[in-house]
């Protein structure tokens, strides 16, 4: 799948009660989403980014949490004077569904 194709998708509402993906599947879509990384399990997928200022690691930080509210798949993120780290997983699956591959490919747009 292309980095574009990933950015039109749309999240689908995870209801739980499926495995989350394996690594193989996670690094084929990890290919898709330059600059991300898989955690150590392979259950998260994790992307720092680096700024001039608190301010603008700030306004990034608003603008990725505005950006998964409108699709409903929210991240955990952090952030402190020149950097955010945002991380993606399912929480209902605890790991990796597709839904955090078309949201790291709309913070890479970002």
């Amino acid at each position: 799948m292309r980095l574009s194709q990933l950015q039109d998708k749309r999240c689908v509402p995870c209801q739980g009660g499926i495995a989350p993906m394996g690594r193989e599947a996670a690094e084929q879509l990890l290919i898709d989403v330059p600059g991300w990384q898989l955690s150590d399990d392979a259950r998260q997928l994790r992307r720092s980014f680096t700024f001039k200022s608190f301010v603008d690691a700030q306004l990034f930080a608003v603008t990725v949490g505005e950006v998964s509210e409108e699709e409903g798949h929210h991240p955990d993120i952090a952030y402190g004077w020149g950097y955010c780290t945002i991380t993606f997983y399912t929480h209902k699956i605890g790991g990796l569904h597709e839904n955090d591959f078309i949201m790291a490919a709309k913070v890479n747009r970002i």
